[in-house]
């Protein structure tokens, strides 16, 4: 990213959202070859929150796609079995609803290898119902094996760079499940962007773009657990559904790799049997909309407390302890995020090693390919959430214990570091 891309994308991501339920008609799938410059990524699809599809080519070289993978294109039951055995991993029950998600179970890898011959067997079903291994932390728990690489169209991925520093958590899985299996109707933790790759199979995704979500709920302002459902016709239910468009609909093969943008719900299905490696991640292009989530998610949760407001002095913080048990962060770990984020990008900007060979670790070595003006925008998005943050009561309400840090100071030192590039 140069000088001028750089000035062209910070106007771009400042324009505001148009997310006011827009009809399924006017998007369609775009697909990118291996020779794709990110810069065409970055400005048509991760800024104007646009999905697309990326060739095969991708994913050839991935060691996954070639020891995880028959001859024939189906799941290596036996090679997988070989090098996970008894491996802990979580499973849930496609073919039973709690709340609006399917009960999960933890069990020994080679019981779930066992499940899903038998479910082959078996004409492809089972007493047990259709079993679905997903959001397991396989690279987490095996970094040694060398699975895949991530491509660097999704490379600036501020979510596991910040969650990899407490090395408690990331948000990057694996899913194996055989055909039939599915994925209710959702969207992505803290409204963040995905990709997800097909190492084999083929899966259906229904997309609706931001806004569609709201004919999709029910007299109680519950989403849909299932959009085609039966259920949705019923008017006195669903009384908004026949307003809703038709989603986007798309078949993954396999080998592609779909991006799957912030706020667009979706619904997955696996048409065969099926393994997919997803990334949640998020960045500078889509942080205004974490931060409207956040924002919209602490609201709810004063609506429904508000009987207590004058009840309890400690009720503001309250809000802020019961919307981290709902979403898995507050605003306090909100601004350590971003100021985690920020520190990193100050310091390169302060060492600035232009060759990537010289880079000391991935990150580095991420930051090196993006460039300096890369995270200069980054850095210009992080102030402009940051100066909002500052203008917004709730945040002005937080204990200061809450914070490690002044937040004037560090604004202060993103507009130096920023100043030394632009």
């Amino acid at each position: 990213m140069d000088r001028e891309t750089f000035h062209n994308c910070c106007s771009l991501a400042k324009m505001p959202r148009q997310i006011h339920q827009q009809h399924c008609s006017s998007y369609f799938i775009e697909y990118l070859e291996r020779e794709t410059p990110y810069l065409k990524f970055f400005k048509n699809y991760l800024i104007p929150n646009q999905p697309c599809m990326f060739s095969k080519k991708f994913t050839e070289d991935w060691n996954c796609r070639k020891n995880w993978v028959t001859v024939d294109g189906k799941p290596n039951l036996q090679r997988l079995l070989h090098e996970f055995d008894e491996t802990p991993v979580p499973v849930a029950n496609c073919s039973a609803k709690e709340y609006n998600s399917n009960p999960k179970q933890i069990m020994p890898f080679k019981e779930f290898i066992q499940y899903w011959r038998e479910y082959i067997q078996n004409g492809h079903s089972s007493p047990k119902g259709c079993l679905y291994l997903k959001d397991w932390h396989m690279q987490r728990n095996f970094p040694e094996h060398n699975t895949y690489k991530n491509p660097i169209y999704f490379s600036s991925d501020w979510l596991n760079e910040y969650w990899d520093t407490s090395e408690v958590d990331d948000y990057r899985f694996v899913y194996m499940g055989p055909k039939g299996s599915w994925t209710p109707f959702h969207a992505d933790v803290f409204r963040s962007y995905s990709w997800s790759a097909n190492i084999c199979g083929r899966k259906k995704w229904l997309l609706y773009p931001p806004g569609q979500e709201e004919f999709l709920r029910d007299c109680h302002g519950n989403l849909a657990y299932d959009v085609t459902a039966p259920v949705l016709q019923d008017k006195g239910l669903y009384a908004q559904f026949e307003e809703a468009c038709q989603p986007l609909e798309i078949i993954q093969e396999a080998g592609e790799i779909i991006f799957v943008p912030s706020g667009w719900h979706h619904q997955v299905y696996n048409l065969e049997d099926t393994i997919s490696i997803n990334h949640n991640w998020l960045n500078g292009c889509n942080l205004d909309i974490m931060w409207q989530f956040l924002q919209d998610e602490l609201f709810s949760v004063q609506r429904e407390i508000e009987d207590w407001r004058d009840t309890m002095d400690t009720w503001h913080q309250h809000c802020q302890v019961i919307m981290k048990s709902c979403t898995g962060i507050d605003y306090g770990e909100f601004a350590s995020f971003l100021k985690t984020i920020a520190n990193t990008r100050i310091s390169f900007l302060n060492s600035c090693p232009r060759n990537a060979d010289n880079c000391q670790d991935l990150l580095a070595e991420s930051l090196c390919a993006l460039g300096p003006h890369h995270a200069a925008f980054d850095l210009q998005r992080v102030l402009q959430i940051f100066e909002s943050m500052l203008g917004n009561e709730d945040f002005k309400r937080l204990d200061p214990s809450a914070l490690s840090f002044k937040p004037e100071e560090l604004l202060q030192e993103i507009r130096e570091a920023v100043r030394t590039i632009v």
